[in-house]
């Protein structure tokens, strides 16, 4: 640009000279060779001009065109951007859209819980007015019997007061079965209420507001039913010719693990299928005598187990366990020789922080929130996805080396096997 503005101003200087020596050659008449020479020198002067202007629009040519170079690349940036932007936004829209379906289904069931309590309620009402009534029969009877006792010792009973007893009694048995029924209702009721709030608390992570939340917190709310177990069941599996206790199995992500601290205490889930056998059930087991735990893991590739000897406290120490590895092939899945007291996101041992969603399930910790919790969430599987991040129990052992757990099995031995058998 400079150069242009030189060339502009010496031009005119030149084309002036020029006329100045035409009209000196008007007055005084030169030879002819001195006139041809001052036509050489304005020549040059403006070949020079030209040449620096050239010079000078090659400089700029080659300024605009890195220029150039350098918004294309930010253009190409800015393309990728946007692509992995888009990307992300579509994985967060069906996130959103299997949430949104996931508590529309959890309405649906809330309101069958709700017709199904209220129907509950007004049998279990009818059956208490039935019970106060035939509580007073029966005791009119007690009192005529006596009498009839007193009077007439010698005279048996007579057959309809014996089978009036015996309708009584099955009244009161029948009675006592549904109100057992009614209470394991409730208590069903209160773990889907749970459930609820942790659901709710997902999706106001996620940003997403329901349109029916202020109906559902203005009424008690209830999840899915967990399944209980009764005390005596269990599960065993052969291994080597022995019999163990299964207390813990994944396969699938069938079953949420991300339960209450009342239900990782009596048990969840189903035999068939995944479940947790409760603390309770595992403390009243190995408390007897000295116990092995084996846990089997098992990957997209391989299959790895790792046995310990272990000691397990009761609900007053939260079920705290201390353990010390004996045998295996897998990576450690505990810090040995310390302390490790079992939490849940409604209860929290001391020194168990706020962890993340994948460190949801309870588990036994010792001061940091670990990760390698074998009860945590179950990605669902991604079939174009490398081995390593298909999905299943995200999980990072001991030595640092990440792992995505396809499968798991946690079993219990007695370590004297003549006292097992």
């Amino acid at each position: 640009m400079y150069t242009i503005k030189l060339f502009l101003f010496i031009a005119p200087l030149v084309i002036s000279s020029r006329t100045d020596q035409d009209y000196t050659s008007l007055d005084s008449i030169s030879p002819e060779p001195k006139s041809r020479f001052a036509m050489l020198d304005d020549v040059k002067i403006l070949a020079n001009g030209l040449l620096q202007l050239g010079h000078g629009l090659k400089d700029f040519v080659h300024k605009t065109k890195g220029q150039i170079n350098d918004i294309f690349q930010k253009l190409n940036i800015f393309d990728q951007s946007f692509y992995d932007l888009s990307l992300q936004t579509n994985e967060i829209k069906e996130e959103e859209k299997e949430l949104r379906r996931a508590t529309s289904k959890l309405q649906v069931k809330n309101e069958e819980v709700k017709n199904m309590s209220l129907e509950l309620d007004s049998k279990l009402e009818s059956l208490l007015e039935e019970k106060i009534l035939l509580q007073q029969k029966v005791r009119y009877l007690e009192d005529q019997l006596t009498n009839l006792i007193k009077n007439q010792p010698q005279i048996q009973e007579h057959r309809e007061v014996t089978s009036l007893k015996t309708l009584v009694e099955q009244q009161d048995n029948s009675i006592k079965d549904l109100l057992q029924t009614v209470e394991e209702q409730y208590r069903q009721l209160n773990r889907q209420q749970s459930q609820i709030k942790e659901i709710e608390n997902q999706l106001r992570r996620t940003g997403i507001k329901e349109s029916t939340e202020n109906s559902l917190s203005s009424k008690p709310r209830a999840p899915r039913t967990t399944p209980s177990f009764h005390l005596n069941e269990t599960k065993n599996v052969e291994h080597d010719g022995s019999s163990w206790t299964l207390i813990q199995h994944r396969i699938d992500g069938s079953q949420n693990f991300n339960e209450t601290w009342e239900n990782y205490k009596y048990g969840f889930g189903r035999l068939d299928g995944e479940f947790w056998l409760g603390l309770e059930k595992i403390y009243s087991i190995v408390k007897q005598s000295n116990y092995i735990l084996r846990i089997e893991l098992e990957d997209w590739k391989d299959k790895y187990y790792t046995e310990y000897s272990f000691h397990l406290g009761d609900h007053e120490t939260n079920y705290t366990l201390h353990l010390a590895e004996i045998s295996g092939n897998g990576p450690k899945a505990f810090p040995e020789h310390k302390d490790l007291m079992f939490s849940t996101w409604d209860h929290k041992a001391k020194g168990h922080f706020n962890c993340p969603e994948s460190n949801s399930g309870g588990w036994w910790c010792h001061d940091v929130c670990g990760e390698n919790n074998l009860n945590g969430k179950y990605n669902k599987p991604r079939a174009k996805a490398k081995p390593e991040r298909k999905g299943g129990i995200c999980w990072k052992s001991q030595d640092g080396r990440l792992y995505s757990i396809k499968a798991t099995k946690m079993l219990i031995h007695p370590s004297d096997s003549e006292n097992y058998e």
